[in-house]
C-alpha cells in the first residue's frame, strides 16, 4: 500500500530487538549490521486517494541506518 506519513508518530513501542526479529538476516544483508529494532506506533497517513486516516504502522530501525521498511499494519477506526 502506498502512503505518506503526515505529522509525528506517537505511542511508539518496541516489538522486538536483535535476534528475536524474524527478518534479521534480510535486514543485515540489505542494510548492514546494526542494533536492529522492530517498532510500532500510530500516525496519520495520506492514502493514495488523498484521504487522511490514523493508522498503526510498523518499521525497522537501527542506529546510524534509520527507519526502513515502514508499512501500514492496520487502519484505525475513526
Amino acid at each position: 500500500m502506498e502512503f505518506e506519513i503526515v505529522g509525528d508518530i506517537t505511542d511508539i513501542e518496541t516489538i522486538a530487538i536483535g535476534s528475536s526479529i524474524r527478518e534479521i538476516a534480510r535486514l543485515r544483508k540489505f542494510y548492514d549490521k546494526g542494533r536492529w529494532r522492530k517498532l510500532k506506533g500510530v500516525a496519520t497517513v495520506r492514502l493514495p486517494d488523498d484521504t487522511l486516516r490514523k493508522a498503526e504502522i510498523h518499521w525497522y530501525e537501527a542506529h546510524g541506518i534509520g527507519k526502513k521498511d515502514v508499512k501500514v499494519k492496520r487502519l484505525l477506526p475513526e
